[in-house]
């Protein structure tokens, strides 16, 4: 059983309670991990402020060393990690490498951008006498870093990399059903000559450590991503002690597809947006505008590629030209998604394809959906499809297809596809989301900031700007020239 890593000890629960972590595509035990408990948290957080006092005076050259160490060694180490992950969340072991990939290249940005942030000299009014001004970042403490289950070790680098690269402490926390990859990219970073405490790693249930660790008056900084509804709560138990924090939450991104759209290119991204992990995603291609002159011709061509897909064990392979999509990540998710699909039906939708379970006797799989024209009201147009069901309606007008892009409490992502500079133009300015793609995927790149507006979060991770997230920003004024 992989223990927890506290001060650079692997250690089992205080109250040596396991947690067993499930294979959602055989519904097979894979193995268990310690149920931590409030001490531990308590335990973990006071390891990381020891820490934290000479980390922090630590040369910024010699932490981006180390986290360079860290991104090779996980590069190195990419087919096991990715193994991991798929037995713990399921995904095809293609989509766990590029998880893994995407990691090695989060953490090996941070390495490198710790060293090139620079500082503002300022010359003030002499009023007061001669005097200057500088603006310096400081560590800001002990950070708690908050990963869902979908891509765990992608948002574990979000948040960790730019943390450690700052000179912060970390208590991570990943979710209850995929502690597995996490533990090993702690032990990686240990290797790679992260200082014991720096770096710390809890398992078990939010509902009994993740109050008590957000709250923790020792916490200064919280980085979550996770549902909207846990995200106000955190939001609430972080207020009090005002401490910093950045809110990655729920997602519904419209795309448009406009009347002179790329059809192919248009059908291939929304398909890798939409299906990617079993359509598990807060980013992803969740419902979609098409131009009525290229409705048909989009529809039919998406139609005919998601027929394509089949739900599967993600360790094996689909016969050709079957491609290999996971399962849903729990039962309740997919029962979930079964009755959001049920509803979209019978609000007028139609069911073009898929949406069913399939004849796997064990596994939490559903056949990748595509609904046309659900109602306003639908479930599949208020809330968030965490999964591979698309819903897709035809527009005319522009105006009217941004409108009902923006007709949802979620502003995540977005994406248009045209080649037009001025609807480009409109759909940067009008579409309410915290970031918008062009003739792309939707993709988080680290070199970008990323985050939401309206229920889906705030707060901005990735980009040279996330680093500035983990500093205190300090003025200081120097007198006495004359």
């Amino acid at each position: 059983m992989p223990e927890m890593l506290i001060g650079g000890e692997w250690r089992e629960a205080t109250a040596h309670e396991e947690l067993e972590v499930v294979n959602p595509a055989t519904e097979e035990i894979v193995d268990s991990v310690p149920a931590a408990s409030p001490e531990d948290v308590e335990l973990a957080v006071a390891t990381a402020k020891r820490a934290f006092a000479e980390w922090s005076r630590t040369d910024v050259e010699h932490r981006a060393s180390i986290l360079a160490k860290a991104a090779d060694l996980i590069h190195e180490r990419a087919k096991d990690l990715a193994a991991r992950l798929t037995s713990e969340q399921g995904k095809p072991i293609a989509e766990a490498m590029g998880e893994v990939s995407h990691l090695a290249h989060g953490v090996r940005f941070y390495a490198e951008a710790a060293t090139k942030v620079r500082g503002a000299y300022q010359e003030l009014p002499s009023t007061l006498g001669p005097a200057y001004g500088m603006v310096i970042r400081r560590p800001m403490g002990v950070c708690a870093a908050i990963t869902p289950y979908n891509f765990p070790l992608t948002l574990l680098g979000t948040k960790v990399a730019p943390a450690l690269a700052s000179g912060n402490t970390v208590v991570a926390k990943p979710a209850a059903t995929t502690p597995l990859a996490t533990l090993e990219v702690a032990r990686l970073f240990s290797e790679a000559g992260v200082p014991d405490g720096v770096l710390n790693v809890v398992t078990g249930r939010g509902s009994r450590i993740g109050d008590g660790l957000v709250a923790h008056p020792d916490i200064r900084r919280v980085a979550f991503t996770g549902s909207t509804e846990t995200g106000r709560r955190v939001a609430a138990l972080a207020a009090p002690d005002l401490k910093r924090i950045s809110l990655e939450l729920g997602g519904s991104d419209p795309v448009i597809i406009c009347a002179d759209a790329n059809v192919d290119a248009a059908v291939k991204a929304v398909i890798i947006g939409r299906y990617w992990n079993a359509g598990q995603a807060c980013l992803g291609c969740k419902r979609v505008f098409v131009h009525e002159s290229v409705y048909d011709e989009f529809v039919g061509s998406l139609v005919e590629r998601v027929g394509r897909y089949e739900p599967g064990d993600g360790t094996t392979k689909a016969e050709k030209p079957k491609l290999r999509m996971g399962p849903i990540h729990t039962r309740a998710g997919r029962d979930e998604l079964l009755e959001q699909v049920e509803d979209g039906i019978a609000s007028g939708g139609e069911l073009l394809i898929g949406g069913g379970t399939t004849d796997h006797r064990k596994g939490y799989f559903l056949e990748p959906a595509v609904i046309a024209e659900p109602s306003t009201e639908s479930r599949l147009n208020r809330e968030e499809v965490f999964g591979p069901v698309l819903p897709i309606f035809r527009f005319s007008d522009f105006e009217e297809a941004v409108r009902r892009a923006n007709d949802t409490p979620y502003g995540l992502g977005s994406s248009i596809w045209t080649h037009d500079a001025r609807l480009i133009h409109r759909a940067a300015q009008d579409i309410e989301a915290g970031m918008t793609w062009v003739n792309q995927i939707h993709y988080g790149y680290d070199e970008l900031p990323f985050g939401g507006v309206k229920a889906s979060g705030f707060g901005k991770e990735h980009g040279i700007e996330a680093l500035d997230s983990y500093v205190e920003i300090k003025s200081v004024v120097v007198g006495g020239l004359a």
